[in-house]
């Protein structure tokens, strides 16, 4: 009957999900945050350098104030 691909259906979801979803735990354990910054093109990689020498912690973004006064 139709039923029987359910339990196929459900170990090939959970196989697909598993590397998705431990993407988030391996970064809390690494990075100490849950969430990545995409570095695929030349200015995201400028911005992150910018966040990180500013604040500290390239996951913080700020404005204008960030920057210091001379």
């Amino acid at each position: 009957m139709w039923f029987e691909i359910l339990p196929s259906f459900g170990i090939i979801v959970v196989a697909l999900a598993v590397p998705h979803a431990s993407a988030y735990v391996i970064n809390k354990l690494v990075v100490g945050n849950m969430y990545r910054r995409g570095m695929y093109k030349y200015q995201d990689r400028l911005q992150y350098l910018r966040d990180r020498r500013l604040t500290g912690n390239p996951y913080k973004v700020q404005g204008l104030e960030a920057i210091p006064d001379k």
